[in-house]
């Protein structure tokens, strides 16, 4: 094979890719491998290019065994690191006197070992959340199995701080198994037709005893003509009913919590008829830093805050997925002393 037919055929691999021949020397590369390792490398030493261990190491066990090897070769883009699974595969006949030479193929497992991450950070906070209301609950059975046997006060106290716990991992467990349910519906659309105006009515006279309790006045303001769009009612509800929620819960102080139903025949941001719903609060507000990861499983603005008012730090990630399921877009407003605004974009 010529050297301008290899360097054609390397040059058509989708991904970085190179050969060394036995004179250790890189006799071809592509574009994409000149990218990652830099842009002039034919002709140079492998070892001075790939420079780490593993990866030269596994060159070195292929042009010596002229049999396949295996290796993973971390870089840096600018804006993150980067994981790449490096194949080395023999190929006879080609190279200086037709010796041979290694092809190493660098395949980007990038997305891989983000997921693999974000799985273990998901087992260790869902550890976390357990353990904490766990350990309490340990120790109070364990106090009262000794020193507060007899003590009525003790138990009774002691027994209310338990049920509050044991409600605590419930709402956890509800929370996972509600996260789990929308994950796996959401790459299918809801096709049945609801009423949104009348499904915000029934969501906030359930919620009105808890805004009645923090002395916070609901109220909804909307279109007076039904407003109907395709969607899962229950779905639709849990979504409202977390927004409003946390409205009265963080942003209560302001005494008063709105909602506003809005109908465009040509969203911008839906590019098409959608129903817009704001949830404003007049409250403290959420400092801007934190927006962006709202949304994120077990992120919270307040972590004390949030966990002393019953909080999971999962309904904002449940709410996103259902508000995906449903083609629609979550928009978050704030600034500290401002109040926040959340703004549910459903299409029509």
């Amino acid at each position: 094979m010529s050297n301008e037919l290899l360097a054609e055929v390397v040059s058509a691999l989708p991904m970085p890719a190179l050969m060394v021949d036995q004179t250790e020397r890189i006799i071809a590369s592509n574009a994409d491998a000149r990218a990652l390792l830099g842009r002039n490398i034919d002709g140079r030493h492998f070892a001075t290019i790939l420079r780490q261990p593993q990866v030269i190491e596994a060159m070195e066990k292929s042009l010596r065994s002229k049999g396949p090897a295996n290796s993973r070769h971390l870089a840096n883009d600018g804006a993150q690191d980067t994981a790449f699974q490096v194949h080395c595969r023999y190929m006879r006949g080609i190279g200086a006197v037709s010796g041979g030479a290694v092809l190493a193929t660098f395949m980007d497992v990038t997305h891989l070992e983000q997921a693999s991450q974000m799985r273990r950070d998901f087992v260790a906070n869902v550890s976390h959340e357990l353990r904490t209301p766990l350990t309490a609950l340990m120790g109070f059975i364990e106090t009262l199995q000794g020193p507060a046997k007899d003590d009525a006060a003790a138990r009774d106290r002691f027994l209310k701080i338990m049920t509050s716990e044991a409600n605590r991992m419930n709402r956890l467990v509800g929370d996972l198994l509600s996260l789990n349910r929308v994950e796996s519906e959401e790459r299918i659309r809801p096709r049945q037709q609801i009423e949104l105006i009348e499904l915000l009515h029934v969501t906030l006279e359930t919620l009105r005893p808890l805004a009645d309790d923090a002395g916070v006045s609901l109220t909804l303001s909307a279109p007076d003509n039904p407003v109907r769009l395709p969607g899962d009612n229950d779905q639709l509800r849990q979504v409202f009913t977390n927004l409003v929620e946390n409205a009265i819960k963080y942003g209560g102080s302001g005494g008063s919590v709105d909602v506003q139903v809005s109908v465009s025949d040509q969203d911008t941001a839906i590019r098409g008829p959608a129903a817009r719903v704001r949830v404003i609060d007049k409250g403290p507000g959420i400092d801007p830093v934190h927006l962006p990861r709202l949304t994120e499983r077990f992120y919270r603005a307040d972590s004390h805050r949030s966990r002393e008012l019953g909080g999971t730090g999962l309904g904002l990630a449940i709410v996103k997925h259902i508000i995906n399921r449903h083609r629609g877009r979550l928009r978050v407003e704030s600034d500290l002393g401002k109040g926040a605004v959340f703004t549910v974009i459903l299409p029509m």
